[in-house]
């Protein structure tokens, strides 16, 4: 009797023993992939441009005079953003993260500055920061949009611009003296005149470092009336300044309406319009306000939380670049707007880099070097291709499967700008200025063009690549080889840890790759680019496709 009960408690032991080991093996093996904001899948799109999912909604306020060539709304909106996340456009791309262009009411008038008329189809002009703009759909149109998109495991970065109202027309009269300025124009010399003064002529400026109390507006006032809220959003208001304790500045009221959206609708970003052009203490209180109305969305909403990430806030500080660590220098003045102000900056330096450096180590490397070190903690959004730089990258889109792997392969943030990957034309005849960089998508191209097929293809490849691995943007890099060229990406966090190796510019055909040191002998690898799997062998692999690119991950 006491042998069968020592053998009998001997197999339990050994039961739960095997039991634990097959828990931790499934644990292991099931972990989910985290999603890192520092090395990001961004798209950004231009909402009016992107695809039209209501055709009802595509004119409005008397929107109905002729305009320049593509300065007039063309019909895109939410409902369309939506649409291609439910077909699966975004995903199949690795997008985890969508930044379209703002969408709050806009300007009712029209703008003539001699390039034709031009109304506010981009949405950086401002009438009502309360209101989303009926051209782009309503605020159920938004919810649905958020609710899909976090189904999706994708993230949502609405665009904000705290700096100026939109431009003054016959509907759209200035506001009060003690909220904007009109004058003077910036020349951008020094930090004084490019705070202090209108980023262009006739685009009242907000007093963002007035020290000065003021009621509403009174053309918001009028306007909140005719529609019968005015009671309503006088009342949210003085909840707010009474709940926060700040004084009632102007700046103020812009972060309460702005966040509000974070607040209700549970948005995962910001990108902060014209940084530059505000005092720079309006983002450390925007940053503040973020962080707490997310979190009041957060608790409201456990069971549509996506993770434990802080909110995110990316800046626009026209002309940064990462050379200069945490720093943007005016010439006579030097501001850090990463601490306490943002999670990310826009690198514009990037575009330069991917066509002067020489090699694609050079790049690589000099990237992981800054990433790792001056940028600790923080991250930049990399683009070859923007709404309002008019010298991309590749301007004629000759160099289209280049600038997809230099993106997506570089340490760093990635912003896709909508086209990219599908070679739209940024050259279009008759246009003035940005809005050659603003044509549609050009669907038709994808559904017919072979080449743009393949484009679209590298990108997807490479997008999902990028987002099933953090180690690619966020990780630390090291080269392996020189010639061929490969190196090895490496990322951990907790008990989270990823590792790849990518070769590139390597010969058609079979080809024989050093992997190193991070995987075993007798590893099984997969090619992401051309789907084969290989076995690792003496720290070599040898593989051959009809590719001059390897993306190996461990086939698990």
């Amino acid at each position: 009797m006491k042998k069968y009960c020592f053998l009998l408690l001997v197999l339990i032991a050994l039961f739960s023993c095997q039991e634990k080991k097959t828990e931790s093996a499934i644990e292991t093996t099931s972990q989910e992939v985290p999603f890192v904001w520092e090395g990001v899948n961004m798209y950004f799109l231009l909402t009016d441009r992107f695809n039209n999912g209501d055709t009802s909604n595509d004119v409005n306020f008397g929107r109905t005079k002729e305009t320049g060539v593509l300065r007039g709304f063309e019909g895109g909106d939410i409902k369309g953003i939506t649409q291609k996340i439910e077909e699966g456009y975004f995903t199949d791309l690795g997008i985890n993260a969508i930044w379209f262009s703002p969408i709050v009411e806009q300007i009712h008038g029209a703008t003539d500055e001699g390039t034709g008329v031009s109304y506010g189809y981009h949405a950086y002009w401002a009438k009502d920061w309360t209101a989303l703009d009926p051209n782009f759909g309503t605020v159920d149109d938004l919810r649905i949009l958020v609710e899909t998109a976090h189904k999706n495991g994708i993230r949502i970065v609405l665009d904000g611009v705290i700096n100026h109202t939109g431009p003054v027309t016959e509907k759209d009269p200035v506001w009060d003296n003690d909220w904007v300025r009109t004058e003077p124009q910036c020349n951008y010399s020094n930090f004084d005149n490019t705070v202090n003064c209108t980023l262009v002529e006739n685009l009242p400026d907000i007093l963002t470092n007035s020290t000065k109390e003021v009621d509403l507006p009174k053309p918001l006032v009028e306007k909140w009336k005719a529609e019968g809220r005015y009671e309503q959003e006088l009342k949210e208001l003085n909840d707010f300044f009474k709940e926060t304790g700040y004084p009632k500045l102007p700046k103020y009221y812009i972060i309460k309406w702005l966040t509000d959206y974070v607040r209700e609708f549970g948005v995962d970003g910001y990108r902060a319009d014209t940084v530059k052009h505000t005092d720079e203490l309006v983002w450390e209180n925007f940053k503040t306000e973020c962080d707490r109305a997310f979190a009041v969305w957060k608790e409201n909403n456990p069971d549509e939380v996506l993770d434990d990430n802080e909110f995110y806030i990316v800046g626009e500080v026209y002309n940064y670049g990462i050379s200069g660590g945490k720093y943007f220098d005016f010439g006579d003045k030097k501001v850090n707007y990463f601490d306490n102000m943002f999670t990310s900056q826009i690198n514009f330096e990037f575009k330069w880099n991917a066509a002067q450096m020489n090699s694609y180590e050079e790049l690589f490397s000099r990237y992981d070097s800054i990433l790792q070190k001056d940028l600790k903690e923080y991250g930049v959004l990399n683009y070859l291709t923007s709404h309002d730089d008019g010298q991309p990258f590749d301007k004629e889109r000759t160099k289209t499967f280049e600038a997809g792997t230099k993106l997506l392969l570089a340490p760093g943030g990635a912003q896709i700008y909508y086209g990219d990957e599908s070679a739209r034309d940024l050259t279009i005849e008759g246009t003035v200025g940005d809005a050659t960089l603003r044509s549609n998508m050009n669907w038709d191209a994808i559904d017919t063009n072979n080449e743009t097929k393949k484009l679209l293809g590298h990108y997807q490849k490479l997008g999902k690549f990028r987002k099933n691995h953090p180690a690619v943007g966020a990780g630390i890099h090291k080269m392996i080889s020189e010639s061929p060229y490969v190196f090895q990406r490496t990322y951990s966090q907790d008990n989270f840890k990823d590792a790849v190796v990518i070769g590139l510019d390597l010969k058609e055909g079979e080809k024989e790759l050093i992997v190193g040191e991070l995987f075993s002998e007798g590893t099984i690898l997969k090619d992401a680019y051309s789907g084969k799997e290989v076995t690792v062998k003496n720290g070599e692999i040898l593989i051959d496709t009809p590719f001059n690119i390897v993306l190996l991950e461990e086939n698990k």
